[in-house]
């Protein structure tokens, strides 16, 4: 285990039970009642019972989720920006009785944990939607996935019997604990962490390359789980992150791992949630750029940034790496950003997403200024299957 940082709350939380545990817990199996769980339900089971979720033992109760929604802390105090919860029907809920032990599987019956079931409550979604995403439009995804939910909400601890059935990327998968440890073979004090749901572009690569100047390695933890139905498929990413490692990172220096969560779209709650997450998994700073976490004109381009504001150092305890836009300018003749360069935007090769993909879909490479030829080749490929 890395000595530099704690992790969140100061012990990781691990729900995964040992094989021997787990085998008591199956012939109990038959007798209780069963909760299907939504994939988001299933992302978050898994964050849980590794300690990516730490300092969290299970679902969140009615003083905590009241807590996180309100003032963006866990009722103790500390600190933590999204709700994660447990959602169920008023007949699903009406089923379990307070105090009992009951099921949660997958669609396909898949037993994966076990919920003591310690509250039920009813939570006002609107004041959800309201307060951690700031709009209660169901255009936004995340609002959406809210309103989508069961009316009920289950809180307790979780004893987790078996990770999810469907595992992408066995090869590129550390849990917290062995990110740790393998931060500690090599050596690494200072870990920077690097966020993302999209290809890494010329502006990413900037980024990453500048925190690796002052930290001893760098995560690339690209989140796999749920995203919305136009971001680029993880596979594609994957593919995108590892040639790209290939060709321009040292590869001493870079470790490729995933990130089983889903995205919430929550901007500047989600950019604390993920900075929390990566203090899990051993880092030391987290790169926060423009619009993290973002989604249409929801926040604010730097909101992201100034919600670290609302806490101290002391208490979050990862450092967040803040970056402006950053481009390629034609007059400094390198990657720069607006708080680098001096020139007219006129003089910037900054391309709209929108703009890349008609690109893209066309066979056409963006100026390499932008994007790597090796990620453009691999984003049209993908683009021209059926």
């Amino acid at each position: 285990m890395t000595d530099t940082i704690a992790p969140h709350g100061g012990a990781l939380v691990q729900r995964l039970v040992p094989a021997e545990e787990r085998d008591r817990w199956m012939s109990r199996l038959p007798s209780l009642p069963r909760i299907v769980l939504t994939r988001r339900e299933i992302s978050d089971l898994e964050m849980i019972a590794v300690g990516a979720f730490s300092p969290l033992d299970g679902f969140l109760g009615e003083a905590d989720y009241d807590s996180v929604v309100s003032r963006m802390r866990l009722a103790g105090g500390l600190p933590w920006t999204i709700p994660v919860t447990l959602a169920v029907s008023r007949e699903e809920a009406e089923s379990c009785a307070l105090g009992r032990d009951v099921a949660l599987v997958e669609e396909s019956g898949k037993p994966l944990a076990v919920l003591r079931l310690a509250e039920k409550y009813r939570p006002d979604k609107r004041r959800e939607a309201a307060e951690v995403y700031r709009t209660t439009e169901e255009a936004h995804p995340g609002v959406a996935a809210v309103y989508a939910q069961g009316e009920v909400y289950l809180g307790g601890r979780v004893t987790v019997l078996d990770r999810p059935s469907e595992v992408e990327f066995a090869d590129h998968r550390l849990d917290p604990a062995q990110a740790r440890a393998l931060f500690a073979a090599k050596g690494w004090k200072r870990i920077a962490a690097f966020q993302t749901r999209n290809p890494i572009h010329r502006a990413h690569e900037y980024l990453q390359k500048c925190a690796l100047e002052s930290c001893d390695g760098l995560l690339i933890h690209p989140l796999v789980g749920e995203t919305k139905g136009d971001d680029i498929p993880a596979s594609v990413r994957m593919e995108c992150y590892k040639a790209l490692i290939k060709d321009y990172y040292p590869a001493d220096r870079v470790v490729l791992s995933v990130l089983p969560a889903n995205m919430r779209y929550a901007g500047p709650r989600e950019a604390i949630f993920h900075a929390i997450l990566r203090k899990n998994y051993g880092c030391t700073h987290f790169i926060v750029g423009r619009d993290h976490a973002g989604v249409g004109s929801y926040y604010g381009t730097y909101d992201a940034h100034r919600i670290f504001d609302h806490f101290s150092a002391e208490e979050i305890g990862i450092t967040p790496l803040f970056y402006e836009h950053t481009f390629w300018c034609q007059r400094c003749e390198g990657m720069a950003s607006t708080k680098t360069c001096p020139h007219p935007p006129e003089h910037h090769i900054a391309l709209s997403g929108t703009g890349v993909r008609a690109m893209l879909s066309r066979g056409e490479r963006p100026p390499m200024e932008f994007s790597r030829p090796e990620v453009a080749d691999i984003l049209i490929r993908a683009m021209r299957q059926p």
